[in-house]
């Protein structure tokens, strides 16, 4: 099938942990594509936040918004593939899985007013063309006309040995149950949020990925993108 005839936008929503930011990498390698993981555009904002030394607090929403609509956003293709996250001219993209930023991703990217900047943000990105996003809330908020929808899952204890494998080779040490309680409590947080709940879109294609090797979720959506 020509190029040109593959959906424009490609949304890869999902649970922490569950693989969409390797699944989104590999298919845009194999589709041609940019890959963007919003994830990493709050992890950014957390950044500045804490540069800012601004509270992450409920007290402090409105210093939040005031930062994110002032703070500058650019993207820019790397040779592996993915986007670097360039805030306020500064690339970003190698200080954004530290373990302070993580302790409080989740608890910035739940303020209604932070998300209302980064999905602006997304939107922008995804008007490039040709894009695969992965994220939260992409095929049901960021890009509902989005033409190909996919939402992965993995249980949660799948979801905790994989995380915990990663950070083991990152070098950070970390128990499996400590990473199995985060998982969880991320989850409810992702799901149970006010703004962007964390759930499939209406019309997205769910693929249990427990029992998938990378390769082959790859190919599952590659086949659907190539024949939408």
């Amino acid at each position: 099938m020509e190029a040109n005839l593959k959906p424009q936008l490609i949304a890869i929503d999902g649970p922490v942990a569950v693989g969409k930011s390797s699944v989104g990498l590999q298919l845009a390698k194999r589709l041609g594509y940019i890959f963007f993981d919003t994830g990493m555009i709050y992890r950014a904002f957390t950044w500045k936040v804490l540069k800012s030394g601004i509270s992450p607090d409920d007290k402090d929403k409105q210093k939040l918004c005031e930062l994110a609509t002032r703070t500058e956003f650019d993207f820019i293709p790397s040779k592996e593939g993915t986007l670097l996250v360039v805030v306020d001219g500064e690339d970003v993209s190698s200080k954004l899985l530290r373990p302070e930023i993580e302790a409080l991703v989740a608890l910035i990217a739940k303020v209604a007013e932070v998300r209302q900047v980064m999905v602006s943000q997304q939107r922008k990105l995804a008007q490039r063309g040709k894009v695969i996003m992965a994220g939260r809330d992409i095929g049901t908020v960021v890009l509902p006309r989005a033409e190909l929808k996919v939402f992965l899952t993995a249980s949660t204890e799948e979801r905790a040995e994989r995380r915990h494998k990663e950070l083991l080779r990152r070098g950070e040490n970390s128990s499996l149950e400590i990473v199995l309680a985060d998982l969880k409590k991320r989850d409810a947080m992702d799901i149970n949020r006010a703004i962007s709940p964390l759930k499939p879109a209406e019309d997205a294609l769910i693929i249990n990925t427990e029992n998938l090797s990378l390769e082959q979720v790859v190919d599952k959506i590659y086949t659907l993108a190539v024949n939408v």
